[in-house]
C-alpha cells in the first residue's frame, strides 16, 4: 500500500486535469477579476451621480415583462445607465466561473487556495441580490451603502487570491522584522474606515443618487468630510513609518522580497497621494460629477494598492 499510493498520486494530476492546457490562462483571468471588480464600482457610481438607480422599475427584469429597457418617445438615459450596470454583472459572472474551473480545480495547489476559486461567484451572486434590495426598496440608503462595502471587499479578495496565485503554498514568512508586519497590519484595519467614512460621505451629499433628494444619509456632510479627512491623514501616516521601516530593513539593498515589499508600499503611496488630491478638488469646486467619479475609480484603486501592498510583506515556499 505504501508504494502503491505514491505511484497512483504522482499519476493522478496527469490523467485527470482536463484543464492542463488552459492553465497557463489563470493569472490573465485572475486580473481580470481585479479589473472588472474595480470598473462595476465604476459603473455603479454612473448609476449614482445620474440617478438612473430607478432607470430599471424592478429586479430581475428591467421592466415589467422585460429584461431590457424598453424603448417610447419619454424614455431619458437613465434605463440604459442602469441596464449597462447589470450587463457588467453578466461579464463579472463570466469571469467569475472561468475563476471556479481554473482555480477550483488546480489540484497542484493546497486546499485552501483552491477554495478560493469559490470567492468571486459566491460575491456576484451576493451583488445580485443585494442590487435586486436596492431596487425594490427604492434605493434605500443603508443597502446602497453595502452594495458599495461589498465591491470594495471584492477588489480586496480579488486582489488576493491574484496574489496567493503567484505564491507557494507553504507557511507565510515576513519579509522583514515584526514592526513591518505590524505597520502592514494597521494600514488594512485603516483602510477600513476610509471606506465607511468615505461612503458616509457620498451619501451625506448631493450625489447620493436621488435626484428628488439632497442626501440619503441624514448625517452632517461637513462632520462625515472631516472624519474621512482624519482617517486618510492617519493612514498616510502609517504608510509612511512603513516605508522608513522597510528603507531601514538590514540588507534591504540585496533582498529582492524587501525591494518587492517596498515598490508595492510607494505604489500606494503615489495611489492614496493622487486620491487625496482629486477629493480636495473636488471639494473645494463644489463636487462636479467627473471628479466625484473619478473619485470612485480612486477608492477601488485604493483598495486594490492596500491589499498588494500589505500582501508583498510576506511570502510563501
Amino acid at each position: 500500500m505504501s508504494t502503491s499510493a505514491p505511484a497512483e498520486a504522482s499519476r493522478t494530476p496527469a490523467r485527470r486535469d482536463r484543464l492542463a492546457r488552459f492553465r497557463g490562462w489563470t493569472r490573465g483571468v485572475l486580473i481580470a477579476n481585479v479589473i472588472a471588480q474595480i470598473g462595476i464600482i465604476v459603473t455603479g457610481g454612473a448609476v449614482r451621480l445620474t440617478g438612473s438607480g430607478l432607470g430599471c422599475s424592478t429586479w430581475p427584469q428591467c421592466e415589467p415583462g422585460s429584461f431590457t429597457p424598453v424603448f417610447h418617445a419619454e424614455v431619458g438615459i437613465h434605463p440604459y445607465i442602469e441596464f449597462g450596470n447589470r450587463l457588467l454583472t453578466f461579464v463579472l459572472a463570466a469571469i467569475a466561473v472561468l475563476v471556479l474551473l481554473l482555480v477550483l480545480t488546480d489540484r497542484r495547489r493546497s486546499r485552501a487556495y483552491r477554495w478560493l476559486g469559490v470567492v468571486p461567484l459566491a460575491g456576484v451572486v451576493a451583488q445580485a441580490v443585494i442590487g435586486g434590495v436596492v431596487v425594490l426598496l427604492d434605493l434605500h440608503p443603508a443597502w446602497v451603502s453595502l452594495h458599495f462595502v461589498v465591491s470594495a471587499a471584492l477588489v480586496w479578495l480579488a486582489a488576493y487570491l491574484l496574489h496567493r496565485h503567484r505564491e507557494g503554498d507553504g507557511a507565510p514568512t515576513p519579509v522583514g522584522p515584526r514592526t513591518v508586519t505590524l505597520a502592514g497590519r494597521a494600514l488594512a484595519l485603516l483602510v477600513v474606515p476610509v471606506v465607511l467614512l468615505g461612503v458616509a460621505v457620498t451619501a451625506a451629499g448631493p450625489h447620493s443618487g436621488d435626484a428628488e433628494v439632497g442626501y440619503r444619509l441624514a448625517v452632517d456632510p461637513l462632520l462625515m468630510t472631516r472624519a474621512h479627512s482624519a482617517s486618510v491623514w492617519l493612514f498616510v501616516g502609517v504608510l509612511t513609518v512603513l516605508l522608513v521601516l522597510l528603507h531601514r530593513t538590514p540588507d534591504a539593498a540585496e533582498d529582492p522580497l524587501v525591494r518587492r515589499a517596498r515598490a508595492g508600499a510607494w505604489l500606494l503611496l503615489a495611489v492614496t497621494l493622487a486620491q487625496g488630491a482629486v477629493g480636495y478638488v473636488q471639494y473645494f469646486t463644489g463636487l462636479p460629477e467627473i471628479l466625484v467619479a473619478l473619485h470612485m475609480l480612486g477608492a477601488g484603486l485604493l483598495v486594490w494598492a492596500t491589499a498588494n501592498a500589505v500582501l508583498r510583506l510576506r511570502t510563501r515556499a
